[in-house]
């Protein structure tokens, strides 16, 4: 990626607020929680999200139930999006998806929205400091909330669109500042990924009954529907 703006690498918490503030993304709410409209989606776009199709995945992927997109779109959508992003501000989190080494992701979230940053530092795993000096991305993912897509150059169903490439371990978010994108590309990255190590991913939590830390409760439930 070349010919951006100012890139700003693995900031804290409190810089990245005070950057979100500086850019006019939110305000600050009683307690310091940090505010912030998402614009026209306040929720996922399930429909807009695409997977390249390309030979080693074609026979795996549930493509009644997954918007498939063309290689050829997907590397239109790649170079169209770089050429959106020049000039423009950008901050980098490298993180970690999965508690487990031997199974765990690294991944490089490159937002065009500093509380996106904020976002995902909560929901992933922060390497020590140590471990960031040397960190390779396995996958990064690219949000870009500015940038919109062209369904017919693009081969997606929308303007806004998620787009997961498995080839090129690379994933494209334009046009929407639900931030749970974010997240939701990850937790997508592990479906596909831990099956074939004989790992059944689940959607759920795990809690401990008071008093009683042994035996474990999971719980299985949609988003927002008391889990936790």
């Amino acid at each position: 990626i070349t010919g951006l703006g100012d890139v700003f690498y693995n900031l804290m918490e409190p810089a990245l607020i005070e950057a979100a503030l500086k850019n006019g993304e939110g305000t600050l709410g009683k307690g310091g929680a940090f505010l912030v409209t998402t614009g026209k989606f306040t929720g996922r776009s399930p429909k807009d999200k695409h997977v390249v199709k390309t030979d080693s995945v074609a026979d795996k992927i549930w493509w009644e139930n997954n918007a498939a997109m063309s290689p050829e779109g997907f590397d239109n959508l790649y170079a169209d999006m770089l050429e959106h992003m020049k000039g423009k501000k950008f901050y980098v989190e490298d993180l970690v998806g999965g508690a487990d080494p031997e199974h765990a992701i690294n991944v490089r979230m490159v937002t065009e929205l500093a509380w996106h940053g904020l976002f995902i530092r909560h929901l992933l795993r922060r390497p020590e400091r140590a471990a960031l000096d040397n960190f390779l991305a396995d996958f990064p993912i690219i949000n870009c909330p500015s940038f919109k897509a062209d369904p017919e150059r693009h081969d997606c169903r929308s303007d806004t669109v998620i787009a997961m490439n498995f080839d090129k371990k690379l994933i494209l978010i334009g046009n929407t500042e639900y931030a749970g994108e974010n997240k939701k590309s990850v937790f997508t990255l592990l479906n596909y990924l831990l099956p074939e190590k004989g790992i059944m991913p689940m959607h759920c939590s795990a809690n401990h009954a008071i008093g009683n830390p042994v035996d474990t409760a999971i719980f299985f439930g949609l988003s927002g529907t008391g889990k936790t």
